[in-house]
């Protein structure tokens, strides 16, 4: 866990409403993440900056444990083109403490997020602004894929 400062910047994707409760969001998420290989959202998606692959999760309800949004897609460098039936968001200046999965994916992103719910003082100080995954280059790296998780906190 490394505290950092992440500039500004613009993702656009596609996004579901979903809870941690009952295992809601296994199934949304996977459903999400289906929806986003399955369409080929990545390249409908204007402006893009990288082809490095964001899940941002915003609009908490209160915490970890109520509702909240969950956008897939992709950073770039203007919200101005949305396309139709997809979503826009800022992610605001904003100090993070970052994460690494290291493993066989989704498994080993699942684990982080376990690790983070478990972590009382890390919940204590998280901002339940906007949090999000980076799925980089090494994301497809089989047993061996790396994905960088970012908890936004109180600064």
């Amino acid at each position: 866990m490394t505290a950092q400062t992440i500039q500004k910047f613009h993702v656009i994707g596609i996004s579901t409403r979903t809870t941690n409760e009952n295992g809601q969001a296994a199934a949304d998420l996977e459903a999400l993440w289906g929806r986003f290989w399955g369409e080929d959202i990545q390249k409908q998606i204007p402006a893009k900056v990288s082809d490095d692959i964001y899940a941002v999760y915003t609009e908490y309800e209160t915490d970890f444990t109520r509702p909240y949004t969950t956008i897939i897609g992709l950073a770039v460098s203007s919200l101005e083109n949305i396309p139709q039936g997809f979503t826009g968001i800022t992610i605001e200046t904003s100090v993070y403490e970052k994460f690494v999965s290291r493993g066989k994916m989704p498994e080993a992103v699942f684990n982080t997020w376990l690790e983070i719910w478990a972590n009382e003082e890390l919940n204590a100080k998280r901002a339940y602004q906007a949090d999000f995954t980076v799925h980089g280059k090494k994301y497809y790296d089989g047993d061996q894929a790396e994905v960088e998780t970012f908890i936004s906190v109180k600064s």
